[in-house]
C-alpha cells in the first residue's frame, strides 16, 4: 500500500489562495490530484489542509481530506517535514500501514501520472530511501554573480572567470514536484538531499517554481505551449 500526501495550506501570502487558484481553467491542486489518481500508484490520496474551501475542492476532484490540519502546522514558518509527520501519525492512529509515501505538491501542474509512475519504478529499483524530482540549472552556477553596493557586481567563484561554460560541471536543483520515499524514511525524517536519495531528472520545460504572480504567468504560458505541442 502506498500513501500520497498533498500539503495545501490556505494562508498563501504572495499568491492569495494559491493552492486553489484557477490555472488554465481549473484549480491548480486538481492537476496533482488527477495525476495521483490516474497513476494507480496509491491506495490512499489525502490532502493535508487547514482550509475548508481547499478541502471542498480537493474532495470534488477525488482526494480524501480525513482531517483538518492543526493551526500550529499551518503558519508561514512550518516546513513540509512536520506536515508529513502529522499525516503519517494520522495513518498510524487509524491502523493504516503503508510501504511507500509520496509527498506531492499542490502547485505542480506539470506533473503527470506517467512521470509519477516512472519515478516510482525508479525508486523501487534504486534501493534508495527517496526518489524526488530534480532538473538542471539553465546556466552554470559556478559563474554566478552577486550584486553589491552601488550596483556593482562580483563573482561568487572568481576562479571560474576564464573557464568555458562547457567545461564546468552541470548542477541540478530540486524541481519541487514530488518526493517518493519509504515509510520508514519519512517516519525517521531522513534528509532528502543526501546519499539516501535517487534523483528523477526532469527536462527544464516541465519545471517552473510558482511563488510569485510573475511565476504564475510564466507557468501558464509554458503549460499552454506544452498542451499545443502534446508534450503534457
Amino acid at each position: 500500500m502506498n500513501l500520497c500526501v498533498i500539503p495545501a495550506r490556505g494562508g498563501s501570502k504572495r499568491i492569495p489562495h494559491k493552492n486553489i487558484k484557477k490555472f488554465n481553467g481549473k484549480p491548480i491542486i486538481a492537476y496533482s490530484i488527477e495525476a495521483a489518481i490516474k497513476s494507480n500508484c496509491f491506495s490512499k490520496i489525502i490532502v493535508s489542509t487547514d482550509d475548508m474551501q481547499i478541502a471542498k475542492i480537493a474532495k470534488k476532484y477525488g482526494a480524501e481530506v480525513p482531517f483538518i490540519r492543526p493551526e500550529g502546522l499551518s503558519n508561514d514558518y512550518i516546513g513540509t517535514s512536520p506536515v508529513m509527520q502529522h499525516a503519517i501519525q494520522w495513518a498510524e492512529d487509524n491502523n493504516y500501514i503503508f510501504e511507500c509515501v509520496c509527498c506531492l505538491y499542490a502547485t505542480a501542474p506539470f506533473i503527470t501520472s506517467k512521470l509519477l509512475l516512472e519515478a516510482y519504478k525508479q525508486f523501487k529499483v534504486s534501493n534508495s530511501e527517496y526518489c524526488f524530482s530534480v532538473t538542471s540549472y539553465t546556466f552554470p552556477i559556478q559563474r554566478a554573480l552577486r550584486v553589491i553596493e552601488d550596483s556593482k557586481v562580483s563573482m561568487f567563484y572568481p576562479e571560474n572567470y576564464s573557464k568555458r561554460s562547457q567545461d564546468l560541471e552541470e548542477a541540478y536543483h530540486d524541481a519541487g514536484q514530488f518526493y517518493w520515499g519509504s515509510y520508514q524514511a519519512y517516519k525517521t525524517e531522513l534528509p532528502f538531499f543526501s546519499e539516501h536519495s535517487s534523483p528523477f531528472i526532469l527536462p527544464r520545460y516541465l519545471v517552473q517554481d510558482i511563488d510569485t504572480e510573475e511565476d504564475w504567468i510564466r507557468a501558464e504560458a509554458m503549460f499552454q505551449v506544452l498542451e499545443m505541442t502534446h508534450k503534457i
